[in-house]
């Protein structure tokens, strides 16, 4: 296993308020934000300590499945092979709620249900610490 295996790898918030959230977390944590813009449209808000990236923030409005679902921080756990990540949760009782896909620059993710009924994403990062 790689030295970033099982480290949490990236946290995002899935708000429908982005400058709401923008502003608390600039008050309570002293972030900053530079915002990215996605495909197919939307932004994704970077925020940052200094200049270190530390979370994402991203507007849930009207993204499928969301419509009943409260904001929330999703947590992303780097492991070395999503592929072979997804068959073993699986395989202990969990479930693959998104198969892996790949985002250029970041690595393959995928969003997982644990055998307890937790909700996390996991990526093999293009880049491992």
């Amino acid at each position: 296993m790689s030295e970033t295996h099982g480290e949490v790898w990236w946290t995002e918030l899935m708000t429908r308020d982005v400058n709401a959230a923008k502003e608390y977390y600039s008050a309570m944590c002293g972030w900053t934000f530079d915002v990215m813009p996605m495909d197919g449209g939307g932004e994704y808000h970077i925020a940052k300590k200094v200049e270190r990236m530390v979370a994402g923030i991203m507007d849930m409005t009207g993204l499928p499945g969301m419509d009943d679902t409260p904001p929330h921080w999703n947590s992303y756990f780097a492991v070395d092979d999503i592929d072979a990540t997804c068959k073993a949760t699986v395989a202990a009782g969990g479930k693959v709620l998104q198969e892996p896909w790949d985002m250029p620059g970041t690595g393959r993710i995928a969003m997982l249900q644990d055998p307890t009924g937790a909700v996390m994403g996991m990526m093999t990062p293009d880049v491992q610490g």
